[in-house]
């Protein structure tokens, strides 16, 4: 598909898009029914970029609205007043880097809240006190790497935490180790390997949760 997007009617992506912006608060629903939040917001933005259309973009107000998700902890909810949530953070940071606005973010203060997501078993959670899982090995990392930290959290304990969660049998990725695999933690888990540069994977762009060839082509990056 990313050497056919000229068969896609861009216009009509782009007014679908722009109808689900709430012209008040800047965020995004997931259709004209949803709720509104952070990873939503994230969507309607990525798809902008990748179209190259975020010129159709009121981005001051998507700025307003990420900025007001923000919490002391550096972290960032699914919306206003939500409690910090490593998925959530991802989608925030996502977003301001696509807008080239990582400037509002506490980055000593959030990135410190993300290595402490790290467990003595290697694996991450998402806030303070869950389980460790796989899914965050994206989440949390690709935040950390978004803001050039990646290496402030131990890499071959979490490698090895998201290999013990790999099926013996069948080859995929459970969210921790002895539980049923799915295609959710396999794909978190391989992306979180590539960040990682773990041997056989290719280079993962940390914003797009894409093979950075993929992404590089798509938005004309040399």
């Amino acid at each position: 598909m990313q050497d056919s997007l000229d068969i896609l009617d861009r216009d009509k992506i782009v007014h679908y898009v722009l109808s689900l912006q709430d012209p008040e608060r800047g965020s995004f629903a997931g259709d004209e029914w949803g709720e509104h939040s952070v990873r939503f917001t994230f969507c309607a933005v990525a798809i902008l970029s990748l179209l190259g259309r975020l010129d159709a973009l009121d981005k001051e107000k998507v700025v307003r609205f990420i900025g007001n998700c923000r919490n002391f902890d550096g972290g960032f909810g699914m919306v206003e007043g939500a409690e910090s949530h490593a998925a959530y953070v991802w989608t925030a940071l996502g977003t301001l880097a696509i807008l080239d606005r990582l400037d509002i973010v506490d980055s000593d203060t959030l990135c410190w809240w993300l290595c402490e997501r790290q467990l003595p078993n290697g694996g991450l959670n998402g806030r303070p006190e869950k389980l460790e899982d796989v899914c965050y090995s994206w989440w949390a990392l690709a935040s950390l790497a978004i803001l050039n930290r990646a290496h402030w959290i131990d890499a071959a304990k979490l490698s090895a935490f998201i290999l013990s969660a790999q099926d013996p049998e069948k080859g995929g990725i459970a969210d921790r180790p002895d539980d049923v695999a799915d295609v959710w933690h396999t794909v978190f888990g391989l992306a979180g390997l590539a960040l990682l540069d773990y041997p056989g994977t290719q280079r993962v762009d940390p914003v797009y949760c894409m093979p950075r060839a993929v992404t590089d082509k798509l938005l004309g990056r040399h």
